[in-house]
């Protein structure tokens, strides 16, 4: 997972992968898969996999993001100029988990009206028993990205900003485009995605073993929760294919460091806003 008790300092951006050793180039370069069989009951049990993570952490795994319009630059003067113009501004969250995000948000931009969804019915239920859940400023609801609608409980076209971070890694590389896709029918043509990810070579990649391999640059942990780790191209194409077009995409390096056990990792994860593609 991203977020931890441990200390993250931001070191740089940038648009080249980190460096590797010869002893991770040799990792990597393991041809090692797992079976047709266990791919497809991964993909079987995601949703469950991901109920079962929120019920045995609730809310008490990840941290609230306060951090969001701080290292999105322009997002926070983005919410202010829109809020200004037009009044009520409509965000929404894809992938809001037990809320992490929209409540610091929705704490700090007094004029959002937050949709926020989640591929966990657990998840979700957590998100509405929030003492800060307020149906006057916000509506959660379960969707499932790759399959469902999003017009179904977002009007089409309605949306100013969305934000998507660490969603897309847990999809299947096979579904990603059909979830971008989705996004977009909801987005106003002026609106953009604000989108933050697993990195190609972050720590949390290279620790997996080879027996957790699903395919390239795609694991899954041991609760059966997935991840894929990006490259800038590959995020490129993908939400090119999905019809975004990438205004800023990089790299963020980090180094986490924990001084009880005295590490200090390298973390990558990359960072972009998209704006939907003109039509010809």
């Amino acid at each position: 997972m991203a977020e931890s008790s441990d200390q993250e300092l931001l070191q740089d951006k940038s648009y080249e992968p980190r460096s590797l050793t010869d002893e991770e180039k040799l990792k990597l370069n393991e041809n090692t898969r797992i079976s047709d069989f266990q791919k497809e009951n991964l993909e079987k049990n995601a949703k469950k996999n991901w109920d079962l993570f929120y019920k045995r952490n609730e809310d008490r795994f990840f941290k609230d993001r306060h951090w969001i319009t701080r290292e999105f630059s322009d997002l926070k003067d983005a919410l202010s100029k829109i809020s200004s113009q037009e009044g009520q501004m409509k965000v929404l969250e894809v992938g809001c988990g037990v809320g992490n995000l929209i409540f610091p948000l929705l704490e700090e931009e007094k004029g959002l009206f937050v949709y926020a969804c989640d591929f966990s019915p657990v998840a979700i239920d957590l998100v509405k028993k929030h003492a800060s859940y307020d149906v006057n400023r916000c509506l959660a609801f379960v969707a499932d990205l790759t399959q469902g609608d999003l017009t179904s409980h977002v009007p089409p076209e309605s949306i100013d900003i969305v934000t998507l971070v660490f969603v897309l890694s847990a999809i299947h590389p096979d579904k990603m485009v059909a979830a971008i896709r989705n996004i977009k029918q909801v987005l106003k043509p002026s609106g953009c995605v604000w989108l933050r990810d697993y990195g190609l070579y972050d720590h949390a990649m290279l620790r997996f073993q080879p027996s957790h391999k699903i395919d390239e640059n795609f694991y899954f942990r041991q609760d059966g929760t997935r991840a894929y780790y990006f490259s800038l191209d590959t995020m490129r194409q993908m939400m090119a294919d999905g019809g975004m077009t990438a205004e800023e995409l990089c790299y963020v390096h980090r180094r986490t460091e924990n001084k009880k056990e005295q590490l200090s990792v390298p973390r990558v994860f990359i960072q972009g806003k998209f704006i939907a593609t003109a039509q010809s």
